[in-house]
């Protein structure tokens, strides 16, 4: 049997899925024939921050509680084959034994947990196309099993793109406010530990409305879902150097609205880093412009002439701004009305920036 034809079996059952996580499960199931695993992690990510979002499949690994310990292991220790290196990565896929010469101890995340949770080797993927991540895996084999070999790491690397184009098609578009919930601010302060320590009622109203997925317990009385805690880990690590990228997601509620969670770490004394505040409100459409664009397939300069437009200019301006000719832009217009299934650049504006219809899956 030929790779491409594995391919092939694993990508038909991923297009029969109905939402992302019937997605990852009937990956991971396919997979799981042609590389053995014993546990796995299917997370989507954010498209601009590679952060994990919802929704999250967690199987044969308990319930999930480690998964908090997980995330910080990954966001604020040395590791070995960080997800956010692997994003960057020529080859976005690598086994843990033979990334460390069969050494998995140099990983922190291995010693702290893996190695007592009886895991012998992990293969982590993440799954990009057009340079942006849009899902995360991990495959574990336990204790007595075979390492990762480059035949299975082959394998997971060519189904990254194309996971990753289906992950996107699921995508939705800014959905206005329907007062089905709360539109103000929700709120949330984390000491410098990372413990929660205060909340107010539209936080709660909104975490209220996310999706089921791993949880870690607070203080506060709720469980916290695991996209939160990791937006507020990866403040922690901007704050201390670990990293220079976004603590923010973005994530959909069960009845289809986008949320917008963001996190910043504030100042201690004598400059130290000092408590968290997360913010998590309804995202806007500026919020998700690059997210319902990449779901209809634009470019990188479709989705910018796309952007001008809806600034207002017009075919002469964009072209002086962009130092292209009009015959060009007038190109790259008629590409994106095709993708989009518009016909002006009203409904351009519309559908991309301020509401619309779900792209074709």
């Amino acid at each position: 049997m030929t790779r491409p034809y594995r391919h092939a079996e694993i990508l038909s059952a991923a297009d029969r899925a109905t939402d992302v996580l019937d997605c990852f499960g009937r990956t991971s199931a396919g997979l799981k024939r042609l590389v053995p695993f014993d546990a796995a992690v299917w997370s989507a990510t954010d498209p601009e921050t590679g952060l994990v979002t919802a929704p999250m499949l967690v199987e044969n690994l308990g319930s999930g509680e480690g998964c908090g310990a997980y995330w910080e292991s990954e966001l604020l220790e040395e590791n070995v084959l960080p997800f956010r290196d692997l994003a960057r990565a020529a080859v976005p896929v690598a086994g843990l034994r033979a990334a460390t010469g069969d050494l998995p101890g140099r990983s922190a995340r291995f010693r702290s947990l893996l190695e007592e949770l009886g895991v012998d080797d992990e293969l982590r993927a993440v799954l990009r196309v057009g340079g942006r991540p849009w899902g995360s895996v991990s495959l574990f084999r336990m204790r007595g099993a075979p390492a990762f070999g480059e035949g299975d790491i082959a394998l997971v690397a060519g189904l990254s793109g194309p996971l990753a184009d289906r992950l996107r098609r699921f995508a939705g578009p800014y959905e206005p406010d329907d007062g089905k919930g709360s539109s103000a601010p929700g709120l949330l302060l984390f000491d410098e530990h990372g413990e929660a320590t205060s909340i107010n009622e539209e936080a709660r109203e909104h975490l209220a409305a996310l999706p089921d997925g791993p949880v870690v317990p607070s203080a506060l009385g709720m469980n916290l879902p695991i996209w939160v805690i990791g937006t507020v880990l990866q403040a922690r690590a901007i704050a201390q150097g670990r990293d220079r990228g976004n603590a923010r997601i973005r994530l959909r509620t069960r009845d289809g609205r986008w949320l917008s969670c963001r996190a910043s770490c504030l100042s201690g004394a004598g400059g130290r880093p000092g408590p968290v505040v997360l913010v998590i409100e309804p995202a806007t459409p500026a919020d998700l412009a690059v997210i319902v664009a990449e779901a209809h397939g634009l470019t990188p300069r479709e989705f910018e002439i796309a952007r001008l437009v809806a600034q207002g200019l017009s075919t002469s301006e964009i072209a002086a701004a962009l130092f292209i000719s009009p015959h060009t832009v007038r190109g790259h217009l008629k590409a994106v009305f095709g993708k989009a299934g518009i016909s002006s650049r009203g409904e351009l504006v519309a559908r991309l920036f301020a509401g619309g219809h779900r792209p074709a899956s």
